[in-house]
Parts: structure tokens; sequence; C-alpha cells
């Protein structure tokens, strides 16, 4: 079974780190938040969330992707981690799932992964993405590193990241029974 680890840095996003773990878990994907510091974490919007794990965990190397939500200043915190920056290098370096969204790709950038790849990211971070080539679509796919915009796109965003994890048939499968399919047109 793959297991994906999603970070969670103080003023981390909700809506793009809750939609991802609510859709992997529901897809039976073993999927833990993983806190920084301490073991409950306050969200942007001041929603506090218990960590599943935390950084310092052994761990972490048996996950098979990491995931970094945006939102500010969670994504500084995030880029201004260095086992953050050390996990990021690692899990591509081995060929393993990196996203990032909104804000996010900043800590993809001080990780030294982005240059030459197609990312995208929320609209007023795309100057902090280096020599990257930026694209303004939903969610970008670039070999191992998979990329999206914000808080509406965070669904999209959970689905690719199931497929990238070879669940295509229970990404069409909660299409269905979350109504995806029957607004998305």
């Amino acid at each position: 079974m793959k297991k994906v680890l999603v970070f969670l840095a103080e003023g981390f996003e909700e809506i793009e780190a809750l939609t991802v773990v609510d859709v992997l878990r529901r897809a039976e994907v073993t999927c833990d938040t993983c806190s920084l510091n301490d073991e409950y974490i306050k969200g942007a919007h001041g929603i506090e969330v218990k960590a599943d794990k935390n950084i310092m965990d052994e761990d972490l190397k048996t996950y098979d992707a990491v995931i970094l939500p945006g939102g500010m200043p969670g994504a500084e915190n995030l880029k201004n981690n260095t086992r953050v920056l050390e996990t990021i290098k690692e899990f591509y370096a081995n060929g393993k799932l990196v996203g990032a969204i909104c804000a996010a790709p900043i800590a993809l950038e001080e990780a030294g992964i982005i240059k030459g790849t197609k990312v995208t990211s929320y609209p007023s971070f795309r100057e902090k993405l280096g020599n990257s080539i930026y694209k303004e679509e939903a969610v970008v796919e670039d070999v191992n590193i998979l990329t999206s915009r914000g808080p509406y796109t965070a669904l999209e965003f959970a689905y690719a990241i199931l497929t990238k994890l070879g669940e295509e048939e229970k990404v069409d499968e909660l299409k269905d029974s979350m109504l995806y399919n029957m607004y998305k047109k």
C-alpha cells in the first residue's frame, strides 16, 4: 500500500492540506500529516490540526510521496526548514513523488529541484520560482514533481496525486461519489 506524507507548517492553507488528506484517505491510501514542531499546528485561517507525525520521526523515508500545502506563512516556514528541504531533495533524487500547491513550490525552488522543470503555483509566486518553466494550468506534472495553483485546484491536485500513485480506478470512483463529475464539465 502506498504511503503519503503531508507536511504541516504553522500557517498552512487548510483547504489545500486537508483536501489532499481527505481524498487520499477516502481512497484508502495511508496519508499522514507531519508537523515541523508541535503536535498541534494552526493553519492560515485559525484552524488547529493535530499532526500524525513529527518531522524528527525516523520513518519518514518509508513514504512514497511528500506533499507540501501552501498558505502563508506556512510555505515560508516549509522553505526555511532544513529537514523539509532535505526530505524534498531525497524524495526527488529517489524518484518518489514530490508535490506542492499554491505558494509551496517556493520550497521546491529552495531545495533546488525545479530548474528547467514545468511547474505552476499561486499566480503571485511565479517570479519566485527561478529558472523553472511556468505553466498557467490547474495541475502540472513533470517527472516526479506535481504542482498546483491554490485552494480552488485542491481537489484536482489530490486526484492527480492518486493518479501518480497508480490509483486511477479509485480516482474515477471518488470523482463520482464526491459529485465532482456532476459539476465539472
